[in-house]
């Protein structure tokens, strides 16, 4: 790798630096991530874990996905940004918000998971491989 990906909050009291390629970059249409983002996806850059530092501190959430498994959701406790997600299931990735890189243009979605929450005016790339939930692991 090149770069390292970097970002944070809006007011830089939480910051990461991941040295690894994501491994998964995808947009969710779940009803958590609507929410979250207060439109109709999320995007997000899922990382392993060993390639990440990151330092502030976050305050969590903690909430039950549709399998049963509980994720973390993190956000800056001063500006309320969402940075990051962690989950029980799955404790070697980390996942970024796109939008938290300082150079989100690094993005590159590969998929779309959740359509069946999805609405007819949040427009994604139609050339992206689509899941009615999550992909097959």
């Amino acid at each position: 790798m090149s770069q390292a990906y970097t970002g944070g909050c809006a007011c830089g009291a939480i910051r990461y630096e991941i040295s690894v390629e994501p491994m998964f970059q995808a947009e969710c249409q779940c009803r958590d991530c609507q929410r979250m983002s207060g439109t109709g996806h999320g995007s997000y850059l899922t990382f392993w874990r060993d390639g990440v530092k990151h330092s502030g501190q976050a305050k969590l959430w903690d909430m039950v996905g549709d399998r049963g498994n509980s994720k973390t959701r993190a956000f800056c406790p001063t500006c309320g940004s969402p940075v990051y997600l962690t989950s029980a299931a799955m404790p070697d990735l980390f996942t970024v918000h796109a939008a938290s890189l300082d150079d989100p243009s690094r993005y590159r979605p590969q998929a779309v998971m959740y359509t069946v929450s999805g609405h007819g005016w949040d427009c994604l790339d139609p050339a992206l491989t689509k899941f009615d939930r999550l992909p097959p692991m």
